[in-house]
């Protein structure tokens, strides 16, 4: 693979029409699905927007760059667009008017990354982009995007003898510069780390703008290691040594984190990196003459930042204690859930084949006389591996919260913290609160400031001793049995819950579900109710069946709407809503996250509707769930299944109505024209943001 193979006049549009990122995605995709690149148009699309909804793609200076790695590629491709109008992709100065769409296989090797790395890093150039702006005929725009010519700025460096800095990588078709004298004493060392979800477009491009405003400002050198897809090479631990100062743009956790220990720190989001470098090469300067040094999450004991440390602390630094809280806790969700989908599903499948009697086969039996045809003997052992999975929930969402906060030192109190919770019968509120105390231990011992030979000790064996004893003293003697006791009430009250309050509490879920559509309101929501499969009870599991039956309904909703009114959505729409009925049945809210990026004050309140009339009928109906995932699938092991379709296509049809009303009424609004669905769809105007 080459980058001329990478990308051909086929794949250039300079008159790219869509109007909204979603279509033009849809219109370089359909390219790519022409020449063979890509095997499933909608799958690819939907794995696009997935990484879109991690963060947008626009960038300053009018640049889109969607792109994911997906199965459904079959070679690393590149398709470019250039619109006239601009297309919104989230970038802060505005539209953008220069797309690529980078399309990368699952299992892509680091030749084909490393060629789209280097593609990567040329979006930084000014001569580049304009030159693109300027190009009239696609074989041209390929040919520049392939570099079959040198960029302008490539011709003055060969002319002048200006090479990159020391230590770091030419671009892929270069050749390597000549080394760099040695640096004069007084200069200003940095070293940077860039990252991002995808590790194939923001990370160089973020590297690629350090290094450029590095090599403008007179007294720094800056070296940078890309830790992108295509793995990453580290920097020399002498370079490293020689810093005096490090940049963090990132928006996945470092790796290796503790080789920076003891330096002045600026730990930002991957985008700061691109949109803003001579910012946070000032602001290391500063930290630097302050005296300011952290630990980098090291656990080194050399006056940590908080903010600096906390791995999963991958936005702005300037962010309130609020977003580091939901961050933190976030942290431990995640890493809960694999434990909670498997546990879960492999007890409901231990009861769909077994009954609910095989919770009285005894382990013994197991161990002793497993009869291979039996089906008992089999749901038992589906059962029994469940509930091993179920029995590390608590450990884990503690671990992993304390992770969020302060990397690895984190873990071990974390994971102590957990487990003791299980021991006092604090449950899933006590595992809460010891992450959240094992966590802030680690950070307290992090600031204090202790001699270099004791620096190398501290990860290993002093932060995770005195932490543990911390957090076992608190969760032990101070608030284990409060919090208990709290546990104990909640479970109680949500056994008692019956008419009214049940109802209220469904239809409360239900909003919550449906506020974000998979995000931090819709993950509080699902904590909750697979926080109760732990320990389960009749309360909790009329508790996971009305939020799974809340969470299908945005994208079931959007499907269906699409389908009865295909006139009032885009065409790209009408196709996501093909995707949406199974993403919906799926139990995979973010299937309606397209439609509400474009219209979110009708979508938004309308699948807010429609998941509250499902969550308060479930409750009502009395539906359970042992399963915490599965959508439609796992229908046959919910209590009252009929009722509970019957509540899920209520809300479907309330959310779907709702949305149809508000967007007809716009569409008939004085100065709106109607549109008519006559299959020429891409005349149609997008459903505006706002109005």
């Amino acid at each position: 693979m080459t980058t001329a193979q990478m990308i051909t006049a086929d794949l250039v549009d300079l008159d790219l029409s869509a109007q909204t990122k979603d279509e033009a995605a849809r219109s370089l995709a359909t390219r790519m699905v022409t020449l063979g690149r890509v095997t499933d148009l909608d799958g690819f699309l939907a794995d696009v927007a997935a990484r879109e909804a991690q963060m947008p793609t626009g960038l300053d200076g009018g640049i889109g760059i969607p792109h994911c790695r997906s199965p459904h590629v079959t070679e690393p491709t590149l398709a470019f667009g250039r619109a006239a109008h601009g297309i919104d992709f989230g970038a802060p100065d505005g539209p953008a008017d220069l797309i690529f769409l980078i399309a990368a296989p699952a299992g892509a090797d680091d030749a084909h990354l490393t060629i789209l790395s280097a593609l990567a890093r040329q979006l930084m150039d000014e001569d580049f982009k304009a030159a693109l702006r300027a190009a009239t005929d696609t074989e041209a725009a390929a040919a520049l995007i392939r570099g079959d010519s040198q960029a302008p700025h490539e011709q003055d460096a060969e002319a002048t003898g200006t090479t990159a800095p020391a230590g770091t990588t030419a671009p892929a078709g270069t050749t390597t510069p000549e080394p760099e004298p040695p640096a004069p004493a007084d200069t200003f060392k940095i070293v940077a780390v860039t990252s991002c979800p995808t590790g194939i477009a923001h990370t160089y491009m973020a590297a690629e703008s350090l290094e450029n405003t590095a090599r403008d400002t007179d007294g720094v050198e800056l070296v940078v290691e890309t830790q992108g897809s295509a793995g990453f090479t580290r920097l020399d631990p002498a370079v490293i040594a020689a810093a005096d100062g490090v940049i963090f743009a990132h928006d996945v956790p470092v790796r290796e984190k503790e080789r920076f220990a003891g330096k002045p720190t600026v730990d930002v989001g991957v985008k700061a990196g691109i949109n803003r470098p001579a910012e946070l090469i000032t602001e290391v300067r500063g930290k630097a003459a302050r005296g300011e040094t952290t630990g980098a999450g090291s656990g080194a004991g050399s006056g940590a930042d908080p903010s600096s440390t906390a791995v999963d602390n991958s936005g702005e630094s300037g962010d309130g204690y609020g977003t580091k809280l939901r961050k933190w806790l976030m942290s431990g969700v995640s890493y809960m859930v694999p434990f909670v989908a498997a546990g879960g599903l492999l007890i409901a499948l231990g009861f769909a084949i077994g009954g609910y009697k095989v919770a009285d086969v005894k382990v013994e039996t197991l161990l002793n006389s497993f009869d291979w045809t039996s089906s008992t003997s089999w749901a038992a052992l589906l059962f029994y591996t469940g509930q091993a999975a179920f029995a590390f929930l608590v450990p884990v969402l503690a671990g992993y919260i304390a992770y969020g906060m302060a990397d690895r030192p984190g873990l071990v109190p974390g994971f102590v913290g957990g487990s003791i919770a299980l021991t006092v019968n604090a449950g899933f509120l006590g595992g809460l609160a010891a992450g959240l105390i094992a966590g802030g231990v680690v950070m307290a011992i992090q600031k204090v400031n202790v001699p270099a030979v004791l620096r190398g000790i501290m990860p290993v064996v002093v932060i995770p001793l005195l932490s543990s004893i911390a957090v076992g003293f608190l969760m032990f003697v101070v608030i284990g049995k409060p919090i208990a006791s709290l546990q104990s009430g909640l479970t109680d009250w949500l056994n008692s819950l019956s008419g009214a309050n049940a109802l209220l509490l469904g239809a409360l879920l239900g909003l919550m579900m449906c506020f974000d559509l998979g995000g931090p309101l819709n993950k509080v929501a699902y904590a909750f109710a697979v926080g109760g499969l732990a320990d389960p009870t009749d309360g909790s599991l009329k508790i996971m069946a009305a939020v799974m039956a809340a969470g299908m309904v945005p994208p079931l909703a959007m499907a269906l709407a699409t389908t009865v009114r295909g006139s009032l959505f885009t065409r790209s729409e009408r196709e996501n809503g093909k995707a949406a009925w199974v993403l919906g049945a799926s139990f995979i809210t973010e299937g309606a996250i397209p439609f509400a990026a474009a219209d979110p004050l009708r979508v938004i309140p309308a699948s807010m509707a429609g998941g509250a009339v499902t969550g308060a009928l479930s409750m009502a109906f009395g539906c359970t769930l042992r399963a915490p995932h599965g959508g439609i699938f796992v229908v046959p092991l919910i209590g009252n299944p009929w009722l509970y379709l019957v509540a899920i296509a209520a809300g479907v049809c309330v959310a779907a109505a709702l949305v149809v009303v508000l967007k007809g009424m716009r569409k008939n609004a004085p100065g709106k024209s109607e549109t008519a669905a006559d299959g020429a769809a891409s005349a149609e105007a997008p459903a505006p943001a706002a109005v």
